[in-house]
Order: structure tokens, then C-alpha cells, then sequence
């Protein structure tokens, strides 16, 4: 090749690179999607279940995803144990629920990153298993959950609230009939005040394990509401909430 024939090939593969830009590892379309929820999992609440998951934060290819649109749950009932059912199968699987984050419907709660999902068709003997798929606002969706799955057993009962007002604190105590099957391992608290409804998830990160709790740092004048639920591992090892106990309200005592 002569010195004009080597230059032109340089000169066209110079521009060739600098055209391009900035290179880059190559990043397939099915990279961009969402990535799947990272925690997802399903618990007996009473006689139901309380579907809880995180939302997704990037994308397959480790992005910030900006276009989240919202989730499709889908729902397995079954008279099986888990053990004799395909873990990958999806035919049996229904919509249960298709969710916007810009328009969330009953029974479903966000608290930041956090969502919860309560499911009220379930019943005591069977399994059910749930899948959760994140969708983009253009609908194309993203990585499945892990399966979820929960076996119902009968509801367990609730325990009694009993509170006491004091000028700082309020003072709150436990009493929970033994349970049927399994051992009681503490409690749920759940507060919200005025005419707020209750929120999905209890004040407290792990169960109460005594039988009293002190409630601080609340405010003077504002009418707080208590409910609460046992925590039970069943004999299965199984760990359930009981249905709800009695609603207290009351304030901060002004003596």
C-alpha cells in the first residue's frame, strides 16, 4: 500500500473512533429494564396476607432507573404443599394485582422505597404464592420477584390492649391468650393519630417481647389510636400475626 493509500486509512479510522465518542461496554436492550424488587416476601396477617416489597432502584445493567411505572403481582392458589409444585411454572399463576405508583389502589401502601399489599381472598389450608414483576412507564416490564409463597392456617387469636396516660409517655401492656399451635414470640404496635387510618407496618422494627412497651416522645393535645397483633411461630416454623386486637385512643395525661 502506498504513503496516500496508508494515510487515508488512518485518517478514516481516526474519524471513525472520534464519531463514536466516548466508547463504552456494549449494553443490551434487556439490560435496561427494572431490576427485581431485592427483599419481597409473604406473611399470614389474621385471616389474610400481608404482601411486602421493596421497590427497584436500577436497572439490569446497574443504572439509576428514573422510569419506574409500577408492578404487576401475580397469584398461585393451591391445595399442594410447596415441595410437590414447579418453582419456575407460571401457568397457574393469575393477575392479582396491576399497580401505578401514581395511583395506588385500596389495601396498598407506600412508605418510601417500601410497599405493602394486603390480599382479603385467601383461605385457611391452602398455599399461596406470589411473583412480582416491576414495569417501566413505557410498559415494558422488568426482572421477577422470587416466589412468595405462604400456606394460611387459622387465624390466630389477638391479644387485649390495655393503656395507661401518663404526662410524657404513654404507657401500654400486652395480655395474649396462649396459643393453640406454636409460641408466642411478642408483639406488632401499630399507632397513627386523629382521624389517620393505620398504617400497614407496626412502629416497631422487630416484635415487642415483653409484655409492656412505653411509648415516648409523643406529643401534648393529639389523640393517639393503638391496635396491636401477636407474633407466633407456629409448630411448622411458620412465623404468623394474630388478628388485630381491641383500638384504644387517648392523650398525653395534662396532670
Amino acid at each position: 500500500m502506498n504513503m496516500l493509500g496508508t494515510l487515508t486509512l488512518w485518517g478514516g479510522m481516526t474519524l471513525a473512533m472520534t464519531a463514536c465518542g466516548k466508547k463504552g461496554p456494549l449494553v443490551y436492550p434487556d439490560m435496561l429494564v427494572p431490576k427485581a424488587p431485592e427483599y419481597a416476601t409473604a406473611i399470614q396477617i389474621g385471616s389474610g396476607v400481608k404482601i411486602i416489597f421493596d421497590l427497584p432502584t436500577s436497572d439490569r445493567a446497574g443504572n439509576r432507573l428514573n422510569n419506574l411505572g409500577g408492578l404487576k403481582i401475580s397469584k398461585r392458589e393451591s391445595d399442594l404443599d410447596l415441595e410437590q409444585l414447579c418453582s419456575s411454572c407460571m401457568n397457574d399463576y393469575h393477575l392479582f394485582r396491576k399497580l401505578y405508583l401514581d395511583l395506588l389502589p385500596e389495601a396498598t401502601e407506600r412508605s418510601g422505597n417500601h410497599m405493602t399489599v394486603l390480599d382479603g381472598d385467601v383461605k385457611p389450608g391452602l398455599l399461596y404464592s406470589y411473583v412480582v414483576v416491576p414495569f417501566t412507564k413505557e410498559g415494558v416490564e422488568g426482572e421477577s420477584s422470587p416466589q412468595m409463597s405462604v400456606k394460611l392456617f387459622q387465624a390466630v387469636l389477638p391479644p387485649i390492649l390495655h393503656i395507661e396516660a401518663q404526662p410524657t409517655e404513654i404507657k401500654i401492656s400486652f395480655v395474649s391468650p396462649a396459643p393453640v399451635d406454636g409460641v408466642l414470640i411478642g408483639y406488632n404496635l401499630y399507632r397513627t393519630s386523629g382521624e389517620n387510618p393505620f398504617s400497614y407496618l407496626p412502629i416497631n422494627k422487630t416484635p415487642l417481647n415483653l409484655k409492656e412497651f412505653v411509648d415516648k416522645g409523643l406529643a401534648r393535645g393529639v389523640k393517639y389510636r393503638y391496635l396491636a397483633r401477636a407474633v407466633v411461630r407456629l409448630s411448622s416454623g411458620t412465623i404468623v400475626e394474630s388478628l388485630v386486637s381491641n383500638v384504644i385512643e387517648v392523650m398525653l395525661n395534662d396532670d
